[in-house]
């Protein structure tokens, strides 16, 4: 797993995050949001059964489309997929995983400001849940860096 990480300072950045796709054609370019609410709890989303990684637990997010940037791609499908508007979010750390079947790069933003009520509007289960429960949910191992990173974050800003 080759990855690096973009620790966030305690202000949230508010200029947009400027990353293309930029990829192989083999590489499946995702969009991820580690989307936190006041009380700093985490939105996590269950993948379909029939996805990749199905039954697994997941931040949510979506393939960033040809010529977005990786803040378009996640403001779409973070309304499509949970019902979530951003407002501001600043880049996390980005991950470059290979599953052996598929090949992902997951660049994973934190979403602290936002709108709207989270549901799963494409029928998945989604839910609050606060840090020290992340490990009770199992998640696909591209995800593994993203959850010490949360872990650290979340942590260390109480």
């Amino acid at each position: 797993m080759n990855m690096s990480l973009l620790m966030p300072n305690t202000e949230p950045e508010t200029k947009p995050i400027e990353m293309t796709c930029n990829k192989p054609d083999n590489v499946v370019h995702v969009a991820v949001g580690v989307v936190v609410n006041r009380a700093k709890q985490i939105l996590v989303a269950r993948r379909h059964e029939t996805q990749h990684q199905g039954g697994l637990w997941e931040f949510p997010g979506g393939k960033v489309g040809s010529g977005e940037t990786v803040q378009q791609a996640l403001k779409r499908e973070l309304l499509e997929e949970v019902n979530i508007s951003i407002r501001e979010c600043s880049g996390l750390l980005k991950i470059s995983h290979d599953y052996g079947d598929k090949h992902v790069l997951l660049d994973v933003c934190y979403v602290s400001v936002f709108s709207g009520t989270a549901i799963g509007r494409e029928g998945q289960p989604v839910k609050w849940i606060e840090v020290d429960e992340l490990d009770k949910h199992e998640f696909p191992a591209a995800n593994q860096a993203i959850l010490a990173a949360v872990k650290t974050l979340l942590q260390s800003n109480p």
